[in-house]
């Protein structure tokens, strides 16, 4: 059926530091170990699955934050039904039962919140609703109780421009100015009818930080036929102690961060990158963890900084996405018509790792619409592409992941 009126959802989702803002727990009290465990795990096989799926046509650095988008689109798929929202849940895995998904998120939304930690770490949701469109109380309310998204008016009618800018600077602001405009020009319009923003960012310092008088340039072996030269740091000596494994195709180290919440894993293979890639499953990245023992390494690992921008609609369509971007979308959960469909879907993210520690931020915007031990020393000398995540130990929950190709670019 044509649609006649064009009413735009835009999603946002971002992993991001938020400065001073205190925060209010969220609803968490039918959480369990298991049911935290099975968000987890489902962010992490998403991540897995979209990283495959991204690198397909991208041979440059890729990073992106599997917690983000799969916060946004979990928000969006709490307004989904029917084979909208069956074919949402095959591509997030999200579990289906409201009573084990929603208070799970929000203990997760909670732990990094936590207050008191040694590394900056938070995240929030608003919700930007047109002042005279009416949604459904129970969706609103779902976002606010178990997603923080409380709800606040704009006038995208009239004021498109001012809402815009109003939103632009809420997610810049949660994002230490790393995501300065999630929103480009022309992007919201007088039709625009619900803006929904998550916000994560994360700063924090290595728990044994390397020395900048030891950085300096060599080469960084791109492919077998690109070299560049790169600000390489390197932790070596008595004091150069981390968890490590090796296999026979593929190098493991973890550099934690102060507080020891969170670290970074590294994987840097040992022939090339394709066949990790092959072989990067969440059954083989568990076993590589609890392969990791404390011993003497000798790291060598560049010194990078680079932004990425994905349009996500292709990409999870071809994953099995499809409805939802069509006039057969049912998002009636939301405003209580069929009139809603996701038009677009933007992530947005920044990295910069150095001698301190590591600077991540991400975004994501869901427009919807009508019609994320060896004998001898081991050397973990990362020359050539490797991968990287940004967990949270505990969970093995993956905030952020990313290939570096290029540390230059």
């Amino acid at each position: 059926m044509v649609r006649l009126t064009q009413l735009l959802f835009a999603f946002v989702a971002l992993l991001f530091l938020f400065g001073c803002t205190a925060h209010v727990p969220l609803d968490d009290a039918s959480a369990t170990a298991s049911g935290i465990q099975e968000l987890v795990v489902a962010n992490n096989k998403f991540g897995l699955d979209l990283y495959d799926k991204l690198v397909e046509n991208d041979d440059g650095n890729v990073f992106f934050s599997p917690y983000s988008i799969s916060t946004a689109l979990a928000m969006t798929y709490e307004g989904a039904r029917g084979q909208t929202a069956q074919e949402m849940q095959s591509v997030f895995y999200f579990p289906t039962e409201s009573s084990v998904r929603q208070p799970n998120a929000a203990a997760i939304y909670n732990s990094i919140n936590a207050p008191d930690a040694e590394y900056a770490l938070s995240t929030a949701n608003a919700l930007w609703a047109q002042q005279d469109y009416q949604f459904i109380d129970e969706y609103l309310n779902t976002v606010e109780r178990y997603y923080g998204g409380s709800a606040k008016s704009v006038d995208f009618k009239t004021k498109t421009e001012e809402a815009r800018q109003t939103i632009n600077e809420w997610v810049s602001e949660r994002t230490n100015d790393k995501i300065p405009e999630l929103f480009e020009s022309g992007s919201l319009n007088p039709l625009s009818r619900l803006v929904l923003t998550n916000a994560v960012y994360f700063k924090g310092s290595w728990e044994t930080e390397f020395d900048p008088d030891l950085t300096g340039d060599e080469e960084f072996f791109v492919d077998d036929d690109t070299t560049v030269q790169a600000p390489m740091m390197r932790q070596t000596g008595r004091e150069a102690e981390f968890a490590y494994a090796e296999t026979d195709d593929v190098q493991v180290l973890e550099l934690p961060y102060k507080g020891d919440d969170l670290s970074m894993i590294l994987l840097l293979p040992k022939n090339n990158m394709s066949a990790l890639e092959e072989s990067l499953t969440i059954e083989n990245i568990e076993l590589w963890k609890t392969q990791l023992l404390d011993q003497r390494v000798d790291v060598y690992i560049p010194k990078f900084t680079f932004k990425t921008s994905y349009g996500l609609k292709d990409t999870l369509r071809d994953m099995g996405m499809e409805i939802a971007f069509t006039e057969n979308a049912d998002f009636s959960g939301m405003d209580g018509t069929d009139q809603l469909l996701i038009q677009a879907i933007v992530h947005k993210a920044f990295v910069e790792v150095n001698e301190e520690g590591t600077e991540a931020a991400a975004a994501t915007g869901v427009i919807v619409g009508t019609t994320s031990i060896p004998v001898q020393i081991p050397e973990f000398r990362a020359d050539h592409p490797f991968l990287f995540f940004i967990q949270q130990k505990e969970t093995g929950n993956m905030l952020f992941m990313g290939k570096v190709v290029d540390p230059t670019k």
